[in-house]
């Protein structure tokens, strides 16, 4: 049994990836200018968090053209569903620590 209030996944403790995660749990797949658009995130700060997520599996980022334009994706991985779900049940025990 996990300890009521163990720690929570610092990766996904940040306001902007917690958001870039939720959102992407819901769509599996989405656009950057979506995400920002969304998240209310800068370019450079949205492109800095995402790195984070990418590094630690938790999400898939292409990159192609589109016509003359750029045009990056994020998918979430099994491995990024698995740490939210678990992020999701550790908070949960900070809310009900008795049950």
């Amino acid at each position: 049994m996990a300890a009521p209030f163990s720690d929570l996944d610092p990766l996904l403790h940040s306001q902007l990836r917690l958001a870039v995660m939720s959102l992407l749990l819901s769509v599996r797949e989405a656009e950057f200018n979506f995400l920002k658009e969304k998240t209310g995130a800068t370019a450079g700060n949205l492109s800095v968090q995402l790195g984070k997520l990418k590094e630690a599996n938790y999400l898939t980022v292409t990159r192609e053209m589109n016509g003359s334009y750029p045009l990056t994706r994020c998918a979430i991985t099994p491995v990024g569903v698995a740490a939210f779900e678990k992020y999701v049940a550790d908070l949960q025990r900070y809310l009900k620590p008795g049950g």
